[in-house]
């Protein structure tokens, strides 16, 4: 996992609960880099699901709120990060749509050893769109709160939907965004 995600959790952790605990879930989580990250690096996404239990065990959040909270934080980070991806008359369907083709191309171009889930558009219209997610890690909790925090971005008030799909033993999530439901 590229430590941008890292870092920018750790961040959101600072500024969301306090510096100080950064420090604790880095201790709690007994993690073998220390917790020392930097945004081009690569690291073992166990040591992410560790902090995120320790976050969770510290705060009583769920882990899975706290995910979505960070697909939130990240959204908008990466709308500060990256202003040409979000550009003017482009709506949340468009923009989502285009993750495997325009954002995830560009993200491989940066780090092209990155592993990035794959986002299946199986429907997309002007009142629907279906994106199917596949992901190398599971983690469809801070995948859903990344979609949240672009509805909100577009400033679009859209249903979304997510379900399970099981087949062949692989896991997968659908997500079915609908206008006006």
């Amino acid at each position: 996992m590229k430590g941008v995600v890292f870092t920018e959790f750790l961040d959101m952790v600072a500024d969301r609960f306090s510096p100080d605990m950064v420090e604790d879930i880095i201790d709690d989580a007994q993690l073998p880099s220390g917790g020392a990250y930097t945004a081009v690096g690569t690291y073992p996404h166990e040591e992410m699901v560790a902090m995120v239990v320790a976050l969770s065990q510290r705060s009583g959040v769920a882990v899975p709120a706290l995910l979505k909270v960070f697909g939130e934080h990240l959204f908008g980070r990466f709308v500060q990060a990256y202003p040409s991806f979000f550009k003017p008359g482009v709506g949340a369907f468009e923009f989502l749509a285009g993750i495997e083709d325009i954002i995830h191309a560009e993200v491989l171009k940066l780090y092209p050893d990155a592993q990035l889930p794959r986002f299946q558009v199986e429907h997309h219209d002007t009142e629907r769109l279906v994106l199917v997610y596949q992901p190398p890690r599971h983690f469809e909790d801070l995948a859903e709160g990344l979609i949240h925090a672009c509805l909100a971005h577009f400033g679009e008030p859209l249903v979304v939907a997510r379900s399970l799909i099981e087949s062949d033993g692989t896991k997968q999530e659908r997500f079915v965004l609908t206008r006006g439901a």
